[in-house]
C-alpha cells in the first residue's frame, strides 16, 4: 500500500502562493488516513462477529437437532452395559436348600493413607491406634512419618469404625468402597462354605475370592457375569445343619471327645442334608493355618471329608453283603465264631467266644470280628477288593469341595491273608465319614451306587447296581438287629426304625503300632429301616465316658447315644413321622450311656510267639 504524504511539497507551494495554511493540508491528510484506518479495523471487526455467529449458530443447531432426534425415538436404558457392571463387582450368594441365604455380600469401606498429605501424622497414628487396639501405634507413627506415599490401614471396616476415623479430621486418611463376604450364620456350616479373601485390590474395589470349601470350588462359577447373579443352592438345610452341629457340640463335650463328626444324607439322591466337623471355626473371622504338628488339630480340618479313619466294625456289612448276594451264605447259615483265629503269625480273638454255630446274623448282631474273617474268606481277597472299590473306598468322594482330593482313603499296597482279614472288620484301610455314609447309602439305595453331593436338585445319572435288592434288604434287617437286640440298643429311637453298626477303632500312632486308651469310635446308620430315607454317620474321635464298671469308650457306649439324640431331633425337622406301629422299647436315657454285656466290638490282633 502507498501511504499518502501528510504535507505533499506541491501543494504546500500553492498553498503559501495563495497565502494559504499549510497546517490545514497535513490536518487533512492525518484525518483520511485516520479514517482509512477505522474503515479497516471495522471490516475485522466485522468479519470475527460473523465467524463467531457462524460458530454459535452451527454449535446450538447440532444441540436442537439431536435433542428433536432423542425427543421422536422411542425410550430405552443400556441394560446390557449396567448389568454386566453390576454383576462384575458382585459375588453369587450361597443360599441352603430352602433359599436361606448362607453366604452374602455386604458394602462396606477399607482405609488407606497418604501420608505426604497429612497435616498431623503423629495425632493420626494416636487415633487409629486407639480405635483398632490390633495396630501398633509406634509402628505407625514411623511409617506415617517416613518416606512412603501411601499404605494400607484396614481393608474393612465398620460403619462405626470408618465414623471414628472420619473424626479424626485427617486429610491424608481416605477411604475406598468396597463389597465384602459375610456369612450370617456364623460358625453354621463353616467347614462346607470354607471362606473368602480378597485377591486383587484398589482404593475403589475389590476382588472376592474363594479360599475354601465350596466357596472355592464354585469361585469361577460365583464370579460368572453369565449367571445374571443366581444363587448356589446347596443341599444342606440350615435349620437341620444347626441342630446336627448342637447335638454334636453336646456329644462331643459329654463324650470328652477330641474331636467329632456328624454327616445325614438322602438315600436316593446322595444330597448331603447337613455335615459337621468340631472343632470348627467362624469364616467372617477365619484362623490361619496350622503349619506344625498334627493336621487335625487345626479348627480349619474337616473330618467328614478330609480324616481318615480305621472305621473298625461298621466294615463287617460289606463282606457278609456280598456274600450274600453271591448266595455263598444266606442270614441263617452257621459260621464257626470260635475265639482266637489263627492267621500266619497272628491272632484274632472276640471278647466273647461265640462257639462253632454262630449264625450270620448274629455275626453282625454281636460284631463277631472272627466270624466276618471266615465269611471274607470265602469271597477271596480278589473279590472282596472289587466290593470294595466298587463302593467307593478306594478313590477320594467326588463331592463339591476343594478338600475332597486330599481325603484319598489309605489303602493297603499289598493284601495278604492277614491284610484281608484286618479290612473285613475295618483295619488296614483308612477312610473318611464321608466315605462310610456313601457305602452305607449304597446298602439304604437297594444297592444301587449312591455318590455324595452338596448341590441341590441336580439331575444326576443313576449309579452303578453293585449289589442285588434282596442282598441289601438281608443286610439292611442285619442292622436293625443290632439296634434292637446287638451293640446299639442305645439307638433305638421310638417310632423311627434305625438300622446301624457301631465301629470302635483303635487310633494307630505316628510311629507304628496302637494306642491302648485312644480310639475313634462310629455309628453308622440308615433310617426308618423299613423304607430308608436317610443316613446318619457319627464318629467321635478319642471319646472316653465314665460308668458304673470304669471307663468306657467302645462306640456303642460314646457314638451311639450322641446319634440317637440326633435322630430325636432331627426326624421331625425331615418330616418323618414317628411309626406308632411299631412298639419298641427306649434303651438308655440321652447321653447317658449304660453298660450292655457283650456291647464291646473292639478287636485285639497279637503276634502269635
Amino acid at each position: 500500500m502507498i501511504r499518502t504524504p501528510l504535507r505533499p511539497l506541491a501543494r504546500i507551494l500553492r498553498a503559501r502562493e495563495r497565502g494559504e495554511n499549510p497546517d490545514e493540508i497535513e490536518a487533512e491528510n492525518r484525518q483520511r488516513r485516520h479514517d482509512v484506518i477505522q474503515d479497516r479495523a471495522r471490516r475485522r471487526a466485522e468479519g470475527r462477529l460473523v465467524l463467531m455467529a457462524s460458530c454459535f449458530v452451527l454449535a446450538f443447531g447440532t444441540v436442537g437437532v439431536r435433542m428433536g432426534a432423542l425427543a421422536s425415538s422411542q425410550p430405552s436404558e443400556p441394560r446390557a452395559q449396567v448389568l454386566s457392571a453390576q454383576i462384575i463387582s458382585q459375588r453369587s450368594d450361597i443360599t441352603d436348600r430352602h433359599g436361606r441365604v448362607l453366604a452374602t455380600n455386604l458394602l462396606t469401606h477399607s482405609i488407606y493413607a497418604h501420608p505426604h498429605q497429612m497435616v498431623d501424622p503423629i495425632r493420626a497414628a494416636k487415633g487409629l491406634a486407639k480405635i483398632f487396639p490390633d495396630m501398633d501405634e509406634a509402628r505407625l507413627i514411623k511409617d506415617f512419618t517416613g518416606s512412603r506415599k501411601f499404605m494400607w490401614i484396614k481393608r474393612k471396616i465398620s460403619p462405626e469404625q470408618m465414623q471414628a476415623v472420619h473424626d479424626i479430621g485427617e486429610p491424608g486418611l481416605l477411604f475406598g468402597p468396597r463389597e465384602m463376604r459375610v456369612y450370617p450364620n456364623g460358625h453354621i456350616a463353616s467347614h462346607i462354605l470354607g471362606g473368602s479373601g480378597f485377591g486383587n485390590e484398589g482404593v475403589n474395589s475389590a476382588e472376592v475370592l474363594g479360599v475354601a470349601g465350596v466357596e472355592k470350588a464354585f469361585d469361577g462359577w460365583l464370579r460368572d457375569p453369565a449367571n445374571e447373579g443366581a444363587p448356589l443352592a446347596l443341599s444342606i438345610d440350615l435349620t437341620v445343619q444347626s441342630a446336627m452341629e448342637e447335638v454334636l457340640q453336646s456329644g462331643m463335650k459329654v463324650m470328652s471327645a477330641k474331636g467329632a463328626a456328624g454327616v445325614l444324607m438322602e438315600v436316593s439322591t446322595g444330597e448331603i442334608v447337613a455335615m459337621a466337623s468340631l472343632p470348627d471355626f467362624d469364616p467372617n473371622d477365619r484362623p490361619r493355618p496350622q503349619l506344625t504338628g498334627d493336621p487335625s488339630d487345626s479348627p480349619l480340618f474337616n473330618r467328614v471329608v478330609q480324616g481318615q479313619y480305621e472305621l473298625g466294625s461298621t466294615f463287617k456289612i460289606f463282606p457278609v453283603a456280598q456274600a450274600l448276594d453271591l448266595k455263598l451264605i444266606n442270614p441263617n447259615t452257621g459260621i464257626n465264631g470260635s475265639s482266637p483265629m489263627k492267621i500266619g503269625k497272628y491272632l484274632i480273638h472276640d471278647f466273647h467266644n461265640y462257639g462253632k454255630q454262630l449264625s450270620v446274623t448274629d455275626i453282625i448282631v454281636k460284631s463277631s470280628n472272627v466270624g466276618t474273617v471266615r465269611i471274607a474268606q470265602l469271597l477271596g481277597v480278589e473279590r472282596q477288593k472289587d466290593f470294595l472299590q466298587k463302593l467307593g473306598l478306594f478313590q477320594p468322594t467326588p463331592v463339591e469341595m476343594v478338600e475332597a482330593p486330599t481325603g484319598q482313603p489309605l489303602v493297603p499296597s499289598r493284601w495278604p491273608a492277614v491284610t484281608a482279614a484286618t479290612v473285613s472288620f475295618g483295619h488296614g484301610l483308612a477312610a473318611s465319614p464321608l466315605h462310610l455314609a456313601a457305602a452305607y447309602a449304597t446298602l439304604a439305595n437297594d444297592g444301587r451306587r449312591v455318590q455324595p453331593t452338596l448341590i441341590h436338585g441336580r439331575a444326576r445319572p443313576a449309579g452303578e447296581q453293585v449289589l442285588s435288592p434282596r442282598a441289601a434288604e438281608m443286610a439292611i434287617s442285619m442292622l436293625r438287629q443290632v439296634v434292637t437286640r446287638g451293640t446299639a440298643k442305645q439307638a433305638e429311637v421310638e417310632g423311627y426304625e434305625i438300622a446301624g453298626k457301631t465301629g470302635t477303632a483303635d487310633k494307630p500312632r505316628p510311629s507304628g503300632g496302637y494306642y491302648k486308651d485312644k480310639v475313634v469310635a462310629t455309628f453308622a446308620s440308615m433310617f426308618p429301616a423299613s423304607d430308608p430315607k436317610y443316613v446318619l454317620i457319627v464318629t467321635l474321635d478319642e471319646p472316653s465316658i465314665s460308668n458304673g464298671r470304669g471307663e468306657s469308650r467302645t462306640a456303642g457306649m460314646t457314638a451311639v447315644p450322641v446319634a440317637a439324640e440326633m435322630v430325636r431331633r432331627l426326624g421331625p425337622l425331615l418330616g418323618i413321622e414317628p411309626r406308632t406301629d411299631v412298639k419298641l422299647p427306649m434303651i438308655g436315657a440321652r447321653f447317658q450311656p449304660r453298660v450292655e454285656p457283650g456291647s464291646d466290638d473292639g478287636i485285639k490282633l497279637v503276634a502269635n510267639q
